[in-house]
């Protein structure tokens, strides 16, 4: 645990915690099949079958945003084929969860995905009907989660390590090159039928998806709601469909410009920013582990963690927290300013040599539950990438943790930096994705970014240009979070809403304010 590799760009995890689909029985209560046609070079693809197939749903239950709310909808499946150029092969099957519109006139489905690029995306919706319970949204449209191919309960998803090599640090965000675990490509083989599986899991494949789904549902044109990762999938949709797209919101935007090396060097700066702005709101709050100089947190912070490389700290549960657990600890505090209390107490407990706060942080970010089993989200996000994101040489890695760690000194374990292999090396095919992506779309109806101006992970920056390439509208959200869509805020919301149900975007200077941190 002394060798510190790059830690891998986190993805987006739901404030509340998202509930596994598991055990849910699809029904034989069919569903009309859709009257939207499929794409024009359909039937050339053989692709007929899936998207005149009917969808059966049974009613079911999801946990929602506020604690203890559970979210009544609908649970089902929808068959795409594994290989779109092979439709006759392997098959998928994507998992769906819809919360039917409460309204007697709706406008149809709409299709949210949370980001990763691993999270499943059926809690997600029943979080935003929960945070949307009396909006316009909930009552003009059918709110539509899925799990992306590879992860949650679609099958096939990926499971590529034991709770236990997950407990030693295997497949964790903290990985980005490969050393003294098993190649990601042989863990993960396995459990999605082979390599050749492992070939077709990556955004372009579930954006096709989607038109598939769009269709099943009966829409003739897609309206849309995505989040962090979940703007890429929004905008690579766009790419390949634009005839087919309604309406767009895509929050907390990737930019669709950046490489992989670009946009990682800007979001560690913008999880430095963050941590700095902490810093400053710990101070406020007296008995900060930091001290009360907001300028030399950062040296107090590698003053109180860095210990931890070489020698682990045992907590109370009987698990060690190292460094690398309270750095993914760190950074899920960062994603939102409404964490900066937990992380306040995490770090004073831990000057006091109790880690059980930033070990819960660590094990929420990662996907871990109180009896020791973890969910796929960070293995998904990992094996998706390999399809999506430029690959490095041995030497190219080590340059791109330099670089990193300059641009987030706080998170640096002072440990030498080595050349290791890359993670997806060995994988199948090359990345699927390309830089840029969705650029130049003709016909494209107007679309809205939402974009938080101290989003720590995916940075206002990035927002404006994806406004800019879509040649679509900006809503600038001034705060201190990644991502808008759950902040239960009115203002948010209400832009949100004018643009899906009206088509109506906000104005070229529109702004909104979300609460501060408070203790």
């Amino acid at each position: 645990m002394n060798e510190r590799p790059l830690r891998r760009v986190p993805r987006r995890r739901p404030y509340a915690i998202l509930a596994a689909l598991v055990s849910v029985v699809f029904a034989a209560t069919a569903c009309t099949p859709a009257d939207s046609p499929p794409p024009e070079d359909s039937e050339s693809g053989g692709l007929e079958r899936f998207y005149e197939q009917p969808m059966d749903l049974e009613p079911c239950e999801l946990p929602g945003y506020a604690p203890d709310s559970v979210i009544a909808g609908e649970c089902g499946q929808i068959e795409v084929p594994l290989n779109y150029e092979d439709p006759d092969a392997t098959s998928a099957q994507i998992a769906v969860f819809r919360v039917p519109a409460r309204g007697e006139s709706p406008i149809g489905s709409l299709v949210v995905n949370p980001g990763g690029p691993g999270f499943p995306g059926v809690g997600y919706a029943a979080q935003l009907a929960d945070v949307w319970a009396d909006s316009a949204l909930t009552e003009r449209f059918d709110i539509v989660g899925f799990d992306p191919r590879g992860t949650g309960a679609t099958v096939p998803a990926l499971d590529c390590y034991s709770d236990a090599e997950r407990d030693a640090g295997a497949g964790s965000a903290s990985q980005l090159s490969y050393s003294g675990v098993r190649p990601l490509v042989e863990a993960c083989a396995e459990s999605v039928g082979g390599e050749e599986a492992l070939a077709h899991l990556g955004t372009r494949d579930v954006a096709r998806d989607m038109d598939i789904m769009r269709a099943v549902l009966g829409d003739p044109a897609l309206s849309f709601a995505g989040s962090s990762y979940g703007t890429r999938l929004g905008a690579v949709y766009a790419e390949i469909f634009p005839e087919n797209v309604r309406a767009l919101v895509l929050d907390g935007a990737l930019d669709p410009h950046a490489t992989t090396l670009e946009r990682r060097a800007q979001q560690w700066a913008g999880f430095q920013r963050s941590f700095e702005q902490f810093a400053a709101f710990c101070a406020q709050q007296g008995a900060c582990a930091l001290g009360d100089d907001p300028a030399v947190a950062t040296e107090a912070y590698q003053r109180l963690t860095r210990p931890l490389v070489d020698s682990p700290l045992m907590t109370a549960s009987g698990r060690e927290l190292t460094f690398a657990d309270v750095s993914d600890a760190m950074v899920t505090g960062l994603y939102s300013s409404a964490t900066w209390p937990v992380m306040s107490q995490g770090l004073f407990e831990l000057a006091q040599g109790n880690g059980t706060t930033m070990l819960g942080l660590r094990d929420f970010y990662l996907g871990r539950t109180p009896e020791g089993t973890y969910d796929n989200g960070t293995e998904a996000t990992l094996a998706i990438n390999c399809l999506d994101e430029d690959r490095f040489t041995a030497a190219e890695l080590a340059e791109l943790e330099r670089t990193a760690l300059d641009a987030a000194p706080f998170l640096d374990p002072a440990t030498p930096i080595r050349e290791t292999s890359d993670l997806c090396e060995g994988w199948p095919v090359e990345p699927t994705l390309g830089f840029p992506y969705a650029d130049g779309i003709s016909d494209l109806p107007p679309t809205l970014t939402v974009s938080v101006t101290g989003d720590p992970a995916t940075p206002h920056a990035g927002g404006i240009r994806l406004a800019e390439t879509l040649g679509g509208s900006l809503l600038t959200v001034v705060g201190d979070q990644h991502g808008a869509l759950l902040a239960a805020n009115d203002c948010v919301e209400a832009a949100v809403a004018a643009y899906l149900v009206d088509l109506e975007v906000p104005a070229r200077d529109a702004q909104c304010t979300l609460a501060e941190a408070n203790g």
